[in-house]
């Protein structure tokens, strides 16, 4: 039985009027569906036994407090940097209001259940049961109902009615979120639609020869430009004599979803090849949610064996923990995601944050259209983000291989213009990326060769969910501000916060799977690569008895960007343009018209690759002066 996320509503004032403590309160529509995926319909009532999963989102009053918290203790100018708050103060800060929990305490007892019924997070913020459809129907006044598409059938709510929250009191809200929608007759899912490992050929066994120049100015082994292993990267990114630590508590995490595994024999095999040292050397695997971690071989996922293999490589001796969470969230389907591939983010954050224990480096590969995710549940799962920070965490993000974003990924495919809004207006738009669009995360861009070049498929954007961060400011506007004014007006948000921050090599990375060498591009290479150092500084500051680094961002775009590799040079292509050229800096684009092949310049500062490509020792240097 398949399970997944939908936002529905919860029309309080319908659902509980007859009870005496929840009169006067009213509901209001906060999203709104705009009727079924391409190809879905209407079939046939729910069945009533068919069990669904409801997790109520409280509201968390105190997250602006959380949030001045981030900026504080992630600002290198900031006399509280590195201050980072522990378990039980992020937890007071997101903690719902008592009221709040009481009148969900109230309603969850009205309908039958007791508190050995009822999952709570660790912070009180998440509430989750899990009741029949019938019951479920009673309770929110609401009809699921089975959508029918090819030969899959599904249970969907019925799409006609709107999605509301409620306003208990004055202007505090409730969200709910509800798995799962159970499947029958269900049909094999599509692939991991990840941010990368999409384009796989056979590895290029030649051997090393002759040198070339590196982006640190140092001399590489030439064979880097046509196949990346830990040594490249170690060479590339001015890494090579920096041994970690296995002592000082410093920590790696990888995330794994759509049921992706890494396969333990291809790891110890990559060691082998890559990294002898690390060779017979293990990690924590952490199931999250029925994640699996199948080690037969077919059940093994090309994303999990590229994250693993390169994060736990490049920092052994460094602890690595492999987190693999199942299930699926609420989707919004849009022309380049009709059925849900997207990442239960909620499920991971949630237990994360229960924790004392959090690696102060973790990386996803993973990433869906901004569009597709509700803008509740993003914000949401954006707020946990923020929260990771202020406890000492620096979370990489993959920007996607989208370019500007239909996902159009390799020069030889055709293009396909899927660049529309999905609300029903099919406004054309260019499509950001989520989580890469949160302001709280780092997300990293793909170069590609030496000298390295932005990555055609690397992904860029701007925001439809996030306003501008304050620290991207002074990059952001200093480019708008050459513009000519109403340059492509509709087609992006110029006060949406910009992505990516950095980048990391991303193509041409030798990856063992199945036993096989295979080579792999993506910024899925890319997240775990940059990860991999930020982990290396994580372990220099700690040896020195520092604190971890934390939210990198403020960081980066104050003083972090001058030990950076700044690229100059490539285009991302997509929504049938050629996309955005790299340039000196903080990188804006050329547009390319690809019907006429005329050339405007954009006023979207697409970052093909953000600030650029580490350089450790430089790097080493100021982060230990903090």
């Amino acid at each position: 039985m398949l399970t997944r996320l939908a936002l529905l509503s919860l029309p309080f004032a319908a659902a509980l009027a007859s009870a005496t403590p929840f009169k006067g309160y009213q509901q209001k529509v906060k999203e709104s569906i705009h009727g079924p995926p391409s190809g879905w319909y209407k079939y046939a009532p729910a069945p009533k036994h068919h069990i669904l999963e409801l997790k109520i989102a409280l509201p968390q009053p105190k997250f602006p407090e959380l949030e001045q918290h981030l900026w504080e203790v992630s600002d290198p100018s900031h006399a509280r940097y590195g201050a980072h708050l522990s378990k039980q103060e992020i937890e007071a800060l997101m903690a719902p209001h008592p009221e709040t929990a009481d009148v969900v305490r109230k309603w969850l007892a009205l309908h039958g259940l007791a508190e050995e019924n009822i999952t709570r997070s660790s912070a009180n913020d998440w509430v989750t049961i899990r009741v029949p459809v019938g019951l479920a129907e009673e309770m929110l006044t609401t009809m699921p109902r089975i959508i029918m598409f090819t030969s899959t059938l599904r249970l969907e709510r019925a799409s006609s009615g709107p999605r509301a929250t409620v306003s208990l009191r004055s202007c505090t809200t409730m969200s709910i979120l509800f798995s799962p929608l159970p499947c029958l007759l269900v049909s094999r899912r599509s692939r991991a639609r990840c941010a990368g490992t999409n384009h796989v050929r056979p590895t290029d066994s030649s051997p090393s020869g002759s040198t070339i120049t590196g982006p640190a100015g140092n001399q590489v082994d030439a064979s880097c430009n046509s196949t990346i292993t830990v040594s490249c990267l170690r060479q590339l990114y001015n890494a090579v004599d920096y041994n970690t630590s296995a002592t000082n508590g410093n920590a790696l995490g990888i995330t794994g979803y759509l049921n992706e595994s890494t396969n333990n024999i291809d790891l110890q095999q990559f060691y082998q090849l890559q990294s002898p040292s690390a060779y017979g050397s293990n990690y924590t695997f952490v199931s999250i949610h029925g994640g699996e971690n199948n080690q037969s071989y077919g059940a093994a996922g090309l994303e999990a064996n590229l994250d693993t293999q390169f994060g736990f490589g490049l920092t052994w001796p460094t602890p690595g923990t492999f987190y693999s969470t199942g299930g699926e969230p609420p989707f919004h389907s849009d022309l380049m995601t009709e059925s849900n591939t997207n990442e239960p983010y909620s499920y991971w954050l949630e237990y994360v944050l229960s924790q004392d224990t959090i690696p102060q480096s973790i990386s996803t590969s993973y990433g869906d259209d901004e569009q597709t995710v509700p803008r509740s549940y993003a914000i949401r799962v954006c707020n946990g983000m923020a929260a990771l920070g202020v406890r000492g965490v620096s979370l990489m993000f993959s920007s996607g291989d989208g370019g500007v974003g239909d996902g159009v990924v390799y020069p030889d495919q055709p293009l396909k213009h899927q660049c529309y809004s999905n609300d029903g207006l099919k406004t054309p738009m260019f499509l950001p990326e989520f989580p890469a669009s949160c302001p709280y995360v780092t997300t990293v861009g793909g170069t590609i060769n030496i000298p390295e070049t932005a990555a055609y498929f690397s992904g860029g954007g701007f925001s439809n969910y996030f306003r501008r961060p304050s620290y991207q400011d002074d990059a952001v506007l200093a480019y708008l501000a050459t513009l000519a004014p109403g340059t492509y007006k509709g087609l992006y948000n110029s006060t949406g916060r910009a992505y990516p921050d950095v980048s990391s090599q991303s193509v041409s990375f030798s990856v063992v799977y199945e036993g096989q060498a295979t080579l792999v591009d993506g910024t899925s290479c890319a997240a775990p690569a940059f990860t991999a150092f930020i982990s290396m500084l994580n372990d220099a500051r700690l040896t020195a008895g520092k604190t971890a680094l934390g939210f990198l961002n403020p960081f980066l775009y104050s003083a972090g960007y001058t030990a950076l590799n700044d690229i100059t040079e490539g285009r991302n292509p997509g929504c049938q343009t050629e996309g955005f050229n790299a340039t000196v800096g903080w990188d804006p684009g050329e547009f390319m018209n690809a019907a006429n092949k005329a050339t405007f310049y954009t006023l979207i500062i697409i970052a093909v690759t953000g600030y650029g490509t580490p350089n450790f020792e430089k790097l080493k240097v100021l982060v230990l002066a903090m």
